[in-house]
């Protein structure tokens, strides 16, 4: 099932399966839309759309919805250390490697990072090149931008990566 949500980055498609949310995606979402998501119900998104209202309006730092991406045994372990990357702070496709135990695995952990269906909710934004710059992400640099600048540091996160 799948429900369509207004959001300040354009309209977002949401979808869960029995067991969690599986997807979130932009309207030009790098590899599209998957087409097949089942039947339409924005109501039955109301946790979804909640939480995302809240974070959008700088009142949420965390998601808790169930989750179920749907990725390989790598992927997933990418996509849980995304989950410990404090708001308001950043990681290195480098450090994300490290933290998975896989040193020397930056552009494995870049293409994991690349195919997290759920975007905004675990945070791939929040990864960036080893010199800090922006690289980039499957709703576009400017997205990323805005989710950044929306999760301005604070002084209790400054530094700290997990």
């Amino acid at each position: 099932m799948h429900a369509l949500l207004p959001s300040p980055l354009g309209e977002l498609t949401l979808a869960r399966d029995e067991r969690g949310l599986v997807g979130v995606w932009y309207p030009d979402h790098r590899g599209g839309v998957p087409a097949d998501l089942g039947a339409r119900d924005d109501a039955a998104f109301a946790d979804a759309a909640a939480q995302l209202a809240e974070y959008f309006a700088g009142g949420r730092t965390a998601f808790d919805l169930p989750l179920a991406p749907r990725g390989d045994a790598f992927d997933q372990r990418v996509w849980a250390a995304l989950r410990r990357v404090p708001h308001g702070t950043t990681v290195t496709y480098g450090e994300l490697a490290r933290a998975i135990g896989g040193p020397g695995h930056a552009q494995a952990v870049g293409a994991a990072n690349g195919r997290n269906p759920l975007s905004v909710v675990v945070p791939c934004h929040r990864v960036v090149g080893a010199d800090g710059t922006l690289t980039g992400y499957a709703g576009g640099l400017w997205r990323k931008r805005f989710l950044l600048a929306l999760e301005e540091p604070d002084a209790d996160a400054a530094g700290r990566l997990f």
